[in-house]
């Protein structure tokens, strides 16, 4: 049976930078075919700028679907799943798909409509990535401008216009894998680690907060989560519901009065790797377990690599996400050298030599 397509969900406000997100990631997709599904929005109409971001290979104009009918979470059975059999259906379907939605409906329910049957078999929820306009949160605003969110809001007719800004920007939060802090060139340092510090306080456990700017994520930070969102949704539970039908179950959410940590945060809107190679391993879930407390330590986004264990003739494959590692042997080292070697990604000023030092332990 084949390995499941990706999805991953993109989410935030009008003016957050979702598109110059996407548009950053399709120009740097490393031969990745990557389709697209908008969210279109009344008459505002899909952001002729994606296109430009397109390869002729990666993406072509067919790769690009919109949803027209109003907020993807109440269109899903008779708009959203069709899209997505048309794009499953393909005889060359593609290796990753990007949905982009409207900040104002709520991912929740969209990756609620992953669990849908002859969809889900095809299709997983890689992770749900929420951008936030770094420099509008820090002023105490959700958007850069809140007028325009409000126009958007008034377009769809399904949604409930009552709800504050604030409370679907908490359940943006509440559904994250990823939050990326945008436009992070227009905060000072410390305003940028504030920030983070505080997202990653009321965000789940686990969480990656990264900061951005103009949205230049390394593609591999981005995609390739591997979170399988849909068969994790009670964790990210809509703290408020936001539609007519319902609301007859208010959820009573006592206020939590969250204690923030203030460790000290390093990394302004660039990224760097780097690799770290040493000799064979002696236990490899040890091993594992090593990696896992390095990338906490550290606050690493990825680690990826092979390691080579005593008395194994395989070599052993390692990934992780954040926390979360992966191993499994893939292939004989043959003739090649027996090294382990791990390239470690994260935000700039990561501490090279005392992660060098940890992971060669």
């Amino acid at each position: 049976m084949p390995a499941k397509i990706p999805a991953t969900v993109v989410t935030g406000f009008l003016g957050a930078g979702k598109t110059t997100l996407i548009r950053h990631m399709l120009e740097n997709s490393q031969g990745r075919r990557i389709a697209l599904i908008i969210n279109e929005f009344g008459d505002l109409g899909v952001d002729g700028d994606i296109l430009k971001g397109c390869g002729d290979e990666t993406c072509t104009e067919d790769d690009i679907m919109e949803l027209s009918n109003g907020c993807i979470c109440c269109t899903v059975a008779d708009d959203f799943i069709p899209t997505m059999e048309k794009l499953l259906g393909r005889d060359n379907p593609p290796d990753h798909i990007v949905i982009e939605t409207s900040g104002l409906a709520l991912p929740q329910p969209l990756v609620r409509a992953f669990n849908w049957p002859g969809i889900s078999t095809k299709v997983t929820v890689d992770g749900v990535v929420t951008v936030v306009d770094g420099r509008a949160v820090t002023d105490g605003r959700f958007a850069h401008s809140v007028e325009a969110v409000d126009a958007q809001r008034k377009l769809d007719e399904n949604l409930d216009h009552e709800t504050p800004l604030s409370e679907l920007f908490e359940d943006q939060i509440a559904c994250a894998d990823m939050i990326v802090v945008n436009k992070a060139d227009l905060l000072e340092a410390g305003q940028a680690d504030n920030l983070r510090a505080a997202l990653k306080s009321d965000a789940r456990d686990g969480v990656q907060v990264v900061t951005a700017t103009m949205g230049a994520l390394p593609v591999d930070v981005l995609l390739g989560q591997g979170v399988g969102a849909e068969g994790d949704l009670d964790a990210r539970h809509e703290v408020h519901h936001h539609h007519h039908h319902d609301d007859d179950h208010h959820d009573d959410h006592a206020d939590d009065h969250h204690h923030h940590d203030h460790e000290h945060e390093h990394g302004h809107d660039e990224f760097e790797s780097f690799v770290v190679e040493r000799g064979e391993i002696a236990d490899a879930t040890a091993f594992a377990e090593q990696v896992a407390d390095v990338i906490r330590a550290h606050d690493i986004l990825r680690l990826k690599g092979f390691a080579a264990i005593e008395g194994k003739p395989m070599r052993l494959t390692l990934q992780a996400v954040g926390p979360r590692v992966d191993t499994y042997f893939d292939r004989p080292f043959g003739a090649a050298p027996r090294i382990t070697r791990l390239v470690v990604i994260g935000q700039a000023g990561l501490d090279r030599a005392a992660i060098d030092a940890a992971l060669r332990a």
